[in-house]
């Protein structure tokens, strides 16, 4: 008999706490990449490296599919220390870049020298799909080009502990400073899936930042080595994100809901599998072990990812002990495995094992990479005809976790958002201590949900909606996200998003899980630091590679 598998309820899984302890899987956007980059045989070059022994100047990364070239134009420059920030609104950076869609001219270089290294100063063109910046982390960069230049390797430990020579802090694109819009690159296959110019602008930028520290290796010293390649590819590229990134989970309801959609049809095919192989149970028992060595190598200073990072070791030393009283290739294995894990982990732990899972399963799920795109450029259509009673029903359905905040106490609206005058950056402001009600932005649905209820129970049953909306415009967003649930069961956080104990890095450990990100260090509530690509092959090692494989480090016995 086979058993019939439900995907887990949004109401599971679109809880910040869960969504707040996401982990990358095979359908995050770095490892889509990495496998058509591999699958089509994608070619890379250096086509220029014109940088002096201080590390300033000029190169060019291009990246060629079967279609046509994509070319990484990066600036070095010789930042003081003092200078340096992570703030998205700093006006100087170690290294400016942008993704340039074809092969530069020379008037093309000097037209971004000219804007890029100014950032939100500057502007690019249609011919740019992304421009970013980073900085050098101050724990490594030195270190490694001393030891480097001495003729020897730095060690692995110190490298695993910080993870990065650089640290991004945005990759600017869909239009932001005049790059090309989303639209007019969309439909390219290489660029279907969420985030590939970023993706692809992130792992050039890897590249270059490794051949220059490398070069100011040389620079210092005619003895300097190279990287060890094994060493060289622990290397990732850090990212440092704040609130800017938070509101995009709300302001996108149908594309968060392909991705989460994604994962969870994904993890219905696994533990639909009625009989796992050896061979599958083998793989994923591997993970489990290299999971831990990611674990270890999990670093933070911030009390609340230290805690869960401790529990997560307690979930593998649970985990690694039921593994030893089980049998997975029983029939409906991975279904009483998933079921078990809910049942005793933690939740960083539950959503692990989702990832893990996943690992050897690449020819069931993969192909749903291609569905986790989404349009929202069209508003949802809204069916006026609809009843008042239709509509008072499906929301108290859709939004029943809303109708039981009490939303007059003051915690529960203890939060505005707004956008910052100055910045033009995306803010979170105490409303009962700052004067920012006036201003706030349509970032709270759960509040806004429960207000069109009130007036909803307050008209006639049979009152269509359309004639409701015109008395009250003010709920017309909220019908759209209604029309838009019906379709998308993943498209809306089912908690209050202006809540006094709302965390707003679990919006961002969220998003940024998709993309692939690992080591969360949160900072405070309200930034955290990644890394991306840690692990990753280099160009010129990747159709020799797995691209797969390298998310969770190898150890001995593990593979």
């Amino acid at each position: 008999m086979t058993v019939t598998i439900s995907a887990r309820s949004p109401d599971i899984v679109m809880r910040l706490e869960r969504m707040g302890s996401f982990h990358q899987s095979r359908l995050s956007f770095m490892r889509t990449l990495m496998r058509r980059m591999k699958e089509e045989q994608w070619e890379f070059a250096c086509t220029r490296f014109d940088v002096d022994e201080k590390g300033v100047g000029v190169a060019l990364y291009s990246a060629t599919t079967p279609e046509r070239t994509y070319t990484l134009v990066a600036f070095a420059h010789d930042l003081p220390d003092d200078m340096r920030s992570d703030r998205v609104i700093a006006t100087a950076w170690d290294t400016t870049f942008a993704l340039h869609d074809g092969v530069p001219t020379a008037a093309d270089i000097e037209r971004l020298r000219d804007n890029v290294p100014q950032q939100e100063a500057g502007r690019v063109s249609g011919s740019e799909l992304t421009l970013s910046r980073a900085n050098r982390s101050a724990r490594l960069w030195e270190s490694v080009i001393d030891c480097l230049a001495a003729g020897t390797q730095p060690e692995r430990e110190v490298i695993e502990n910080v993870g990065y020579l650089m640290r991004t802090a945005a990759v600017h694109g869909s239009g932001k400073f005049g790059a090309a819009d989303r639209a007019s690159i969309a439909d390219r296959p290489e660029l279907l899936a969420p985030f590939q110019v970023e993706m692809l602008t992130v792992y050039l930028i890897r590249t270059f930042v490794m051949d220059l520290v490398e070069h100011m290796a040389r620079s210092k010293s005619s003895s300097a080595v190279a990287l060890n390649p094994e060493l060289r590819r622990c290397f990732g590229i850090g990212n440092s994100t704040g609130l800017g990134m938070a509101p995009f989970l709300v302001t996108h309801p149908r594309l968060i809901n392909n991705w989460i959609a994604a994962r969870e049809e994904a993890l219905v095919r696994v533990r639909s599998v009625v009989h796992p192989s050896d061979e599958e149970v083998s793989l994923f028992r591997s993970f489990v072990r290299r999971a831990r060595r990611t674990v270890e190598t999990w670093h933070s200073a911030h009390d609340l990812q230290q805690t869960k990072i401790e529990s997560l070791m307690a979930d593998l030393d649970q985990l690694d002990h039921h593994l030893e009283s089980i049998d997975l290739t029983e029939r409906n294995g991975w279904d009483r495995f998933v079921e078990w894990a809910h049942a005793n982990l933690s939740i960083e732990g539950q959503e692990l094992v989702v990832s893990l899972v996943l690992e050897p399963y690449g020819h069931l799920i993969d192909d749903l990479a291609t569905t986790m795109h989404a349009d929202e450029s069209a508003p949802a259509a809204i069916d006026g005809s609809r009843s008042v009673a239709q509509t008072r029903d499906q929301l108290a359905c859709d939004y029943a976790w809303a109708l039981r905040v009490s939303w007059s106490a003051e915690d529960a609206n203890a939060r505005a958002w707004y956008v910052s005058e100055e910045k033009l950056e995306p803010r979170l402001g105490q409303r009962h201590e700052e004067p920012v009600g006036e201003y706030e932005q349509p970032l709270q649905p759960g509040r806004d949900a429960a207000r069109m209820f009130l007036d909803l129970e307050r008209s006639d049953d049979g009152e269509t909606l359309g004639s409701f909306l015109r008395r009250h415009p003010e709920h017309r967003h909220t019908a759209r996200r209604l029309a838009v649930l019906e379709e998308a069961p993943y498209a809306e956080i089912r908690d209050n998003t202006i809540d006094a104990d709302m965390l707003p890095i679990d919006l961002l450990r969220a998003k940024l899980s998709f993309f692939g990100a690992t080591h969360f260090d949160p900072r405070s509530d309200r930034w955290v630091r990644i890394t991306m690509f840690q692990g990753a092959p280099f160009p010129d090692e990747l159709q020799t590679s797995d691209p797969d494989a390298w998310v969770y480090p190898v150890i001995e016995g593990a593979v």
